[in-house]
């Protein structure tokens, strides 16, 4: 028998150039950093990944095992089950007070597969695409990714966060092809008025330009009502609602999220679906019909509980030396401003996490504007969130 000598050589990677231009979400990089810190027997109190620390609500969960044992465990159309593509349907007519059938909504495994087809399907290399920054990383990173040309609109702080709609005008050009919207908004709080969605239409006037309206934190609005863009008269064949179940219902970890858009472009992003991922597990979808059409009371619980725990921790974060932060209107995130600590964002995250054990993120890791704030989820429990404000205070007294 011929022996084949070893080797330890590997053949090069050669990596696509677009794999340079692809980002990350940094919540992800930070949570696995703090759980090798818990390994080494530091208590953390993690305020850096953006989910519901409560459980998925139990008539939910028991309809997900219902559908479990029924057999839905097979393959189901890329676009989704007939059956919660309908109930989308019927709720999205509702909450945004527009016409909606099952042929406009695909859907999909999470929020992000949406915003990575609509970009695919819609923009060419050297496109513009207007995005919020500071905001969800995903925009910028998918739009680079794809070779068009990333456009953003500050998100200003004595505004509350509100994007300043002249601004918005002034950035718009011939080669715009898609705007994103993001309401309430991630990393800030902020919201979109309905006054400023109105004017947003009308600067878009009727040009050629697409709108995809991230409304995923609509149902946790702590003042005012929810209002899409989609509402405004011929702006519902322009918009690409996104929107999903892991906010509102705690379900981060089903993976079940949907857009609502035209039945034509449905049609492609469904098909970008076979391509990948072939099709939503469908017990998660059986569930996701539940979560829809059953009570309603766990999901407004969880709007209140965050409600208060808003109210706590801004209070807390404004007493201590370097902080100022505004009240949140909505979604379960504050964004302090740290500019006063003399630090710069990322290295003030870094210390917090490895000094006292307080888990957020640098308000860089959602765009270059996002400098001198940080990000803290809400989403833990009333006692953590006071000995995270006890710890950052303790810090400051010996640091500043």
């Amino acid at each position: 028998m011929i022996g084949f000598p070893m080797t330890t050589t590997q053949t090069q990677l050669r990596l696509a150039k677009r794999m340079s231009r692809l980002g990350t979400e940094t919540a992800f990089e930070v949570l696995v950093r703090a759980r090798a810190l818990e390994r080494q027997g530091k208590n953390i109190i993690h305020l850096e990944i953006g989910e519901p620390d409560m459980d998925t609500p139990a008539n939910v969960v028991e309809a997900g095992v219902d559908a479990l044992r029924k057999g839905f465990t097979h393959y189901g159309p890329s676009a989704g089950l007939p059956e919660l593509r309908e109930a989308i349907a019927a709720d999205v007519a509702s909450s945004r007070g527009i016409r909606v059938s099952a042929d406009e909504v695909v859907v999909v495994p999470g929020g992000k597969p949406i915003i990575f087809f609509t970009i695919l399907a819609l923009v060419e290399e050297g496109d513009e695409v207007i995005y919020p920054n500071p905001g969800f990383p995903i925009y910028e990173s998918m739009i680079n990714f794809l070779g068009a040309k990333a456009v953003p609109i500050l998100l200003r702080e004595e505004r509350d966060f509100r994007l300043d709609v002249n601004e918005l005008a002034g950035l718009i050009t011939d080669r715009t092809k898609l705007i994103i919207l993001n309401s309430p908004q991630n990393p800030t709080g902020g919201i979109i008025t309905r006054k400023d969605v109105e004017d947003i239409a009308a600067a878009i006037g009727d040009r050629d330009i697409m709108v995809m309206s991230d409304e995923i934190y609509s149902r946790l609005m702590f003042e005012g009502e929810p209002y899409s863009i989609a509402s405004i008269d011929g702006f519902r064949d322009r918009t690409i609602i996104l929107d999903g179940f892991s906010k509102t219902y705690s379900m981060t970890g089903w993976r079940l999220g949907y857009g609502v858009m035209r039945s034509d472009l449905a049609v492609h992003i469904a098909r970008l679906m076979t391509n990948s991922i072939s099709c939503t597990a469908t017990f998660t979808q059986m569930a996701g019909i539940e979560a829809l059409g059953g009570d309603q009371s766990e999901p407004e619980k969880m709007r209140q509980e965050f409600q208060r725990r808003r109210d706590v921790f801004v209070s807390g974060l404004n007493q201590i030396k370097g902080f100022s932060c505004r009240l949140p209107k909505g979604a379960f995130y504050t964004f302090p401003n740290i500019k006063q600590t003399g630090w710069s964002s990322k290295k003030l995250a870094d210390a917090l996490l490895d000094d006292v054990g307080v888990a957020a993120l640098s308000g860089t890791a959602f765009g270059a504007y996002g400098e001198g704030h940080l990000r803290f989820s809400i989403a833990n429990s009333i006692e953590h969130l006071q000995q995270a404000l006890d710890r950052i205070d303790q810090w400051t007294k010996k640091h500043l």
